[in-house]
């Protein structure tokens, strides 16, 4: 068997075509994946907040369930990460995704019998299906050329919009499934996500085969063996480190602008009179805004720069502040506009942000760098799930936007002052040459 798993790797190492095939079968298992993925995590995100208030009695915890499968996902990250660097993407990911499917099984048993121990354990685990999610667009990267990254990752975001955008609005039809089982309302999209992350696990684990990234290990250590130049690194070892934390900045606010303002959307929506359907709507919205602008994201960012995207982020998400806390209570169409524009902003600082850490990272240490700024990212959206209820149960909904709003600008004159560090250097160098 282990013979004949060498031959097959060395096929494809010796055959570019092969290489390029499985390139484009990989992106597609990636994109059929994503669409299961997306449903299961739009699902718990329409639903969660108002699910807790319900068990709970109170709005100022209802920010828990976002911050606790958001806290699950940043371990998932981690482990998703190293069983995908030992046995390969397809193993991690597989795992990851029946995780989340069976965290939400625990949370449709939790609404049943009115256990708040077994909501927020079910969540904590839900969460490995968020992160898996997100790491899943890695996969469609392994076997791309330089010029191909940035399209496979769009691709995979592109692919979640349908299930993304399809779970918010089918919340109204699961929720009356739910109660034609004898099963409360609020647990039906949860059935929902059960169904989708398990499914999605399944494509990974069924038809990934043979795994990009253990046949782009093998290409990488047979060109190392035939190749004997050496990197000069050791240079640019202060400038990568602070590309990351520039990249990383960018994604870690925009992450926490995204998740205070949506975790509590639903909740402000519910206290004046919306119902399930009218919330599927403005998050099935917001996420459909996160998703699909992906394809023409990543070509901007190529063209026009990462330093103007993310400040276009930064001011998308501003303007999505403002219009969230000052549109009129029962107005559909502006909390639809700020949530599609909250979506859009954290859209470009996710995408921006990733450039960045790619860029400043080189291929030896760039997947243990993605993996620990992807529980970054996750704890990001802890702090923002935990505290935008806090904030508005002690002030307001409208409160908690304009914050959000104005911590956004932040990232401004942080990737100025990182384009003016760079200047800094190239002067430097060009003096010394």
């Amino acid at each position: 068997m282990t013979r004949n798993t060498n031959d097959l790797t060395h096929s494809y190492i010796d055959s570019p075509e092969k290489r390029k095939n499985l390139y484009k079968r990989t992106l597609f298992i990636v994109g059929l994946s994503q669409i299961f993925g997306g449903a299961g995590l739009a699902a718990g995100i329409t639903v969660g907040a108002i699910l807790a208030r319900q068990m709970l009695g109170t709005d100022a915890f209802a920010g828990l369930p976002t911050a606790i499968f958001t806290l699950g996902s940043a371990g998932a990250a981690l482990i998703v990460g190293r069983l995908s660097q030992r046995y390969g993407r397809r193993a991690g990911l597989a795992t990851g995704f029946i995780a989340g499917g069976i965290g939400a099984i625990g949370v449709v048993f939790a609404a049943i019998i009115n256990s708040i121990f077994l909501l927020f354990a079910s969540l904590l685990i839900y969460g490995a299906g968020t992160a898996t999610n997100l790491q899943a667009r890695y996969a469609g990267t392994d076997l791309a050329n330089a010029k191909q990254r940035a399209t496979a990752v769009s691709m995979a975001m592109v692919f979640t919009t349908f299930g993304a955008v399809a779970g918010p609005n089918l919340v109204d039809v699961m929720g009356k499934l739910a109660l034609a089982i004898n099963v409360p309302a609020l647990a039906g999209p949860f059935i929902l996500a059960a169904v989708a992350y398990i499914l999605a696990g399944l494509v990974f684990y069924i038809m990934l085969r043979p795994d990009p990234l253990l046949i782009a290990r093998a290409i990488e250590t047979n060109k190392q063996e035939h190749d004997n130049e050496k990197d000069f690194t050791s240079s640019e070892q202060t400038n990568n480190k602070r590309g990351v934390a520039v990249g990383a900045i960018v994604m870690v606010l925009t992450q926490i602008v995204m998740v205070a303002i949506m975790t509590m959307t639903p909740v402000h929506m519910g206290h004046h009179g919306h119902g399930l359907r009218e919330v599927g709507i403005v998050i099935g919205a917001h996420i459909g805004s996160m998703y699909l602008p992906s394809l023409v994201t990543g070509i901007l960012i190529d063209k026009i720069g990462r330093t103007a995207m993310t400040i276009a982020s930064g001011v998308t998400l501003l303007l999505a502040g403002l219009v969230a806390a000052m549109a009129p209570s029962d107005s559909m169409g502006l909390l639809v506009l700020a949530l599609s524009l909250l979506g859009l902003g954290w859209n470009l600082g996710l995408i921006s942000g990733t450039a960045q850490i790619v860029d400043a990272t080189e291929p030896s240490t760039r997947a243990k760098t993605q993996g620990t700024i992807d529980v970054l990212i996750a704890l990001a959206g802890v702090s923002g799930g935990a505290l935008s209820g806090m904030v508005v149960a002690h002030s307001s909904y409208a409160i908690l936007s304009l914050s959000g709003g104005i911590l956004s600008l932040i990232l401004i004159p942080v990737v100025i002052w990182a384009r003016g560090r760079k200047k800094e250097r190239t002067l430097k160098v060009n003096k010394e040459l």
